[in-house]
C-alpha cells in the first residue's frame, strides 16, 4: 500500500550504453526520478537522447545496465520474469505514438484485450470496456474496426485499453506526436483528466513543450542526465 512517505514509482541510478561498432555509447548516465499517485510528469529531449529507451526501462520493457526500480516501495529487479510480466498487465499501462492497436478487431475488443490475455472472460471485460471507451467519448464507435477510426479516434481506443486493468502508472511515448492540434489536445486533455479521476501517476515523452508546461512536473534528458526543467 503506498503511504505518504513512500512513492508509488521510484528509478535509481540507472544507466544504459550501446554498443556501435566498437565504440560504447551511454545513453542513461545514473537517471533518478520519484512520482506518486496522481502526478503527472512529462520527460522532454531531443531526438535520440534516450527518452523512448528511459521509458522502456521504466515500464521493464527493457533493462538497465545499472541501477533500480522500486514500486511501492518494492524492488521490481527481485521479480523474476514470469512476475514482471504480471507486473506490466495489472499495474503499467502503455501509449506509444503509434497506437499498436490489432487491426482485425473492433475498438471494443481492442480495449478489452489486457484483460483477455490475462485470462479474465470476455463478459467480465466488455462492461469495464464500454464505460472507458464512453469515457474517452467513442461510445459511438465501438464496432468500428481499427481502420474506419481516424487517427485521434485511434489513439483515444489506444489510451482506453491502457487503462483497462486499472493501472496505477501510465507510461505514454510521445502520444499525440502523430496528432493535429486539435486531435492531440484532446487525447492530453483526456489523460490529464483520467489521472486526475483515478489518481493515475503518468509519465509522459513528449517533445511538445507546452504540453509539458501543463504537467505537474517536467524534466529534459540531456546527455544523459534527467533534469528538472
Amino acid at each position: 500500500m503506498t503511504t505518504s512517505t513512500t512513492p508509488l514509482f521510484r528509478a535509481e541510478n540507472l544507466c544504459k550504453s550501446y554498443l556501435s561498432g566498437t565504440e560504447k555509447i551511454h545513453i542513461l548516465k545514473g537517471v533518478n526520478l520519484t512520482i506518486n499517485s496522481g502526478e503527472m510528469m512529462a520527460i522532454v529531449g531531443a531526438s535520440g537522447s534516450g527518452k523512448t529507451t528511459l521509458l522502456q526501462i521504466l515500464g521493464t520493457l527493457d533493462t538497465a545496465d545499472k541501477g533500480k526500480l522500486f514500486f511501492e516501495g518494492k524492488d521490481l529487479g527481485l521479480k523474476s520474469n514470469q512476475e514482471l510480466s504480471g507486473f506490466r498487465n495489472r499495474s503499467v499501462g502503455f501509449i506509444f505514438q503509434f497506437h499498436h492497436l490489432l487491426p482485425e478487431f473492433t475498438a471494443l475488443e481492442n480495449v478489452m484485450m489486457p484483460g483477455l490475455i490475462a485470462g479474465r472472460k470476455k463478459e467480465e471485460m466488455e462492461g469495464p470496456a464500454r464505460l472507458l471507451l464512453q469515457q474517452v467519448e467513442l461510445d459511438h464507435r465501438t464496432s468500428h474496426r481499427v481502420g474506419e477510426l481516424s487517427g485521434g479516434e485511434q489513439q483515444r481506443t489506444a489510451l482506453a485499453r491502457a487503462l483497462i486493468m486499472k493501472p496505477a502508472l501510465l507510461l505514454a511515448d510521445e502520444p499525440t506526436g502523430n496528432l493535429d492540434s486539435r486531435a492531440g489536445n484532446l487525447v492530453f486533455d483526456l489523460i490529464r483528466s483520467l489521472c486526475r479521476e483515478l489518481s493515475l501517476a503518468a509519465i509522459m515523452v513528449t517533445h511538445n513543450r507546452e504540453l509539458a508546461a501543463n504537467m505537474d512536473s517536467s524534466c529534459t534528458l540531456k546527455d544523459g542526465i534527467l533534469q528538472q526543467s
